[in-house]
């Protein structure tokens, strides 16, 4: 859907519908709002980044801003959410901009993107790179403005019920991965599957399904993915960095007082942090877990593959950034960005990971 007619679609009732979520209890000096996440309440690591994310705002504004967060499919029926919050049937969502794509391929680039940005490169590129400003022109398109609000850190690449080492291996395989890594493994030949993921299991032992990948080692881990499939392939190509989003109904963005949106700025600055620790520290322990307690065989993928995922990914991606200006524009400033980074971590970080492995290092 183009943007001008999403807005069309949606600028009808988005004023009234914000306002009258936002605000029920304005004589009480209240303003409610409501949240509608991607995730079942209290999932671990994303659901729960909704909810910490709902309390910071309501407790940093004393109460005066009163998030109410709704687990997927409580508030809103849609998976869409982007609609729901620029129609004003929510006032904000929690997700993954990826999810967006179907209104803009544009989004994908404040997620993830094969061999895109990795956690702390895509936090610089949004907060000092020019990301922001233009994600704020993207979301203004669509009636809300963006926060990022988290960071799963680098995924892996996935279950196979099979091994995977060469093209001929890929060719008709049955891969549920979403955003632009499911098109860049079915440009190499495989087969791109659609399915959300509680049908995953039944998929993957009745053969439809080959492989499927979720977002690394604790969450997979906690849906029993392990269970299902034995071959767990990395690296992540898909997803070096994937980024959680929140945004916000613009009218009822540009109602708030400057000292109440600086409240929501610093408290999605917080939980950014949070989630990229917290999924840092618990995939260190489900990897360790996976590895001596469930017969894990962790395999890379080969540089047969890598080369062949490498060149597909280049033709996705710029064949994206020729949809239209602001898409070309986003792709722009994130090509110069990622340029500019690897020219920095192969003398920093690539260079200190590189040495931490030598045999001189003093643990292992």
């Amino acid at each position: 859907m183009k943007r001008r007619d999403f807005i069309k679609t949606v600028g009808a009732t988005g004023a009234v519908g914000a306002t009258a979520l936002a605000t029920p209890a304005l004589s009480q000096g209240i303003r409610e709002i409501n949240m509608v996440t991607a995730w079942p309440e209290k999932f671990p690591g994303l659901g729960t980044s909704a909810a910490r994310l709902g309390e910071r705002i309501t407790r940093m504004s004393g109460g005066a801003l009163k998030v109410n967060v709704h687990g997927r499919g409580k508030f809103v029926s849609s998976a869409d959410l982007l609609k729901a919050v620029s129609n004003g049937k929510a006032a904000m969502y929690h997700g993954i901009e990826y999810y967006w794509q179907q209104h803009s391929r544009a989004f994908n680039f404040f997620a993830s993107v094969p061999f895109g940005l990795t956690a702390s490169e895509q936090q610089a590129w949004i907060n000092f790179g020019g990301g922001q400003e233009l994600w704020d022109d993207l979301g203004r398109s669509f009636g809300v403005k963006p926060f990022m609000v988290g960071n799963t850190g680098m995924q892996m690449g996935g279950w196979f019920n099979k091994q995977v080492d060469t093209m001929g291996d890929m060719q008709g395989l049955k891969v549920r991965m979403p955003g632009f890594g499911g098109v860049v493994l079915e440009k190499i030949g495989a087969r791109r599957v659609s399915l959300p993921i509680g049908k995953i299991f039944p998929a993957m032992r009745a053969g439809d399904l080959d492989a499927t990948e979720w977002f690394g080692p604790w969450l997979d881990m906690n849906f029993g993915l392990h269970k299902i499939a034995r071959f767990y392939y990395y690296p992540g190509f898909h997803e070096p960095g994937t980024t959680l989003s929140s945004a916000i109904n613009l009218k009822l963005w540009d109602s708030l007082s400057k000292e109440h949106q600086e409240i929501i700025k610093t408290a999605a600055s917080a939980e950014t942090g949070e989630v990229l620790a917290e999924f840092n520290a618990k995939n260190i322990d489900a990897l360790d877990t996976l590895r001596r307690k469930h017969d894990l065989n962790l395999r890379r993928f080969s540089d047969e593959l890598m080369n062949a995922i490498g060149s597909a990914s280049g033709e996705v991606v710029q064949e994206v950034a020729a949809a239209d200006e602001l898409t070309g524009k986003i792709f722009r400033s994130f090509l110069n960005f990622r340029t500019k980074s690897i020219t920095w971590s192969k003398v920093s970080d690539q260079a200190y990971w590189n040495s931490r492995l030598l045999p001189f290092s003093y643990a292992r």
